[in-house]
């Protein structure tokens, strides 16, 4: 059965989903989508897994009640302290469980793209630990703005690519992991670090990173003797995060679900990365979703001051639960994002993500009842966006 959290037998959430893939990938694409729900169904490796979350990653990650922010905007506000996994985000969970699972295939040549850098570190992180080789596509500009994340990366023993075409981001990226897919099909396993890509990799993303809202459930149980929130808030790039926080409520009615897309300069700017208020339906990176393009479907280049952010499509997940009008949709301008940052800082004593900062934005967007329970995934830590920050700090 085809629910919000699970697609259809051909990777397929309502409209959204598919396999839109070069010949030549077929045979490497095929053999996940046949053999991926059987290996990570598994005794064996459920228990590898899970182990290595609870004792490598440093799960379950604190859900926190943020009381000084809870008393700013008359709510109950929940963190869901992402930020707390060792190298400082949710991408562990995902470039974890693909890591494992390509050792189970055979695979011994690892390739990612990145665009804040977190996947990237987290996927040089889960093949330094399993003694896989790590070849790492990024943004020429993204290693610009994210140099320390591009070290990191480095001394893990990962090759770090640039990415020289078009805006020379994440989009960029992607292309370029892609085309290396192709002509290492049989050797390489590509670690796709969001809900993006042809099938299985959405639904195989979320389910790495559904240990977000499934602990949410237990912690929420723990603290107030209930399991569901509320609202649920989580910002979308791709949308890797939001999907894991969203996993374990898109098919509970009474759960508001909000997703918060990079709104850049502004929506009319036409330096944005609000996908769905801007896009239409296509195919991009080998699924059927909305893409920000020229209606003769060129891809439109996006904008955000967060460069995990700074994506010209969304997950099909996310297309679904967009055009279903189950979840709704926020657009976040870098200014927004940049102010919420500096209050979270001040009140709380926590430097997030800027990527996060767009979800935090909500806050100042939406009304919240005094009752209302609110959780909000903390996707990241803001050591990558110090630069940003203190450049903020100086011009305010």
């Amino acid at each position: 059965m085809t629910t919000f959290r699970n697609p259809d037998e051909h990777g397929y959430y309502g409209e959204f989903g598919g396999a839109f893939v070069p010949e030549m990938l077929y045979p490497n694409v095929a053999e996940l989508q046949e053999k991926y729900l059987q290996i990570m169904g598994s005794d064996y490796f459920i228990k590898e897994y899970r182990a290595l979350l609870k004792d490598y990653v440093g799960r379950a990650t604190p859900l926190y009640f943020a009381k000084n922010l809870s008393e700013k905007f008359k709510t109950n506000i929940y963190l869901k302290r992402e930020d707390l996994n060792h190298t400082g985000a949710h991408k562990i969970n995902n470039a974890l469980g693909q890591a494992l699972l390509a050792k189970k295939l055979g695979k011994n040549r690892i390739i990612a793209e990145t665009g804040a850098g977190q996947h990237g570190v987290a996927t040089a992180t889960a093949c330094a630990l399993l003694g896989l080789e790590c070849i790492v596509y990024m943004g020429e500009v993204d290693i610009a703005r994210q140099a320390p994340n591009v070290a990191r990366m480095k001394m893990l023993g990962a090759t770090v690519i640039p990415a020289t075409s078009g805006s020379k981001t994440l989009k960029d990226a992607v292309n370029e992991a892609l085309r290396d897919w192709i002509n290492n099909s049989t050797t390489t396993h590509y670690i796709i670090g969001s809900v993006v890509g042809p099938h299985p990799f959405p639904d195989m993303v979320a389910r790495f990173q559904s240990i977000i809202s499934e602990e949410i459930k237990w912690q929420l149980n723990e603290k107030i003797g209930r399991e569901n929130p509320d609202f649920v808030i989580a910002c979308v790039g791709g949308g890797s995060n939001a999907a894991g926080t969203f996993y374990h409520f898109v098919d509970e009615p009474a759960v508001h679900i909000i997703a918060v897309e990079a709104g850049g300069f502004g929506i009319d700017s036409g330096k944005s990365a609000a996908t769905t208020f801007l896009g239409t339906v296509g195919v991009l990176h080998g699924s059927k979703s909305i893409v920000m393009q020229t209606g003769d479907g060129q891809v439109i280049e996006p904008h955000s001051i967060s460069a995990g952010l700074d994506y010209p499509g969304i997950g099909p997940f996310h297309a679904n639960l967009f055009a279903q009008k189950r979840a709704e949709f926020f657009s976040i301008n870098d200014d927004d994002a940049l102010k919420s940052a500096f209050e979270l800082t001040k009140l709380e004593g926590i430097i997030p993500a800027l990527e996060s900062a767009h979800a935090l934005a909500v806050l100042e967007k939406k009304q919240f009842e005094k009752d209302d329970v609110v959780v909000i995934c903390l996707s990241g830590r803001g050591d990558k966006d110090m630069e940003a920050y203190l450049n903020a700090q100086s011009n305010l």
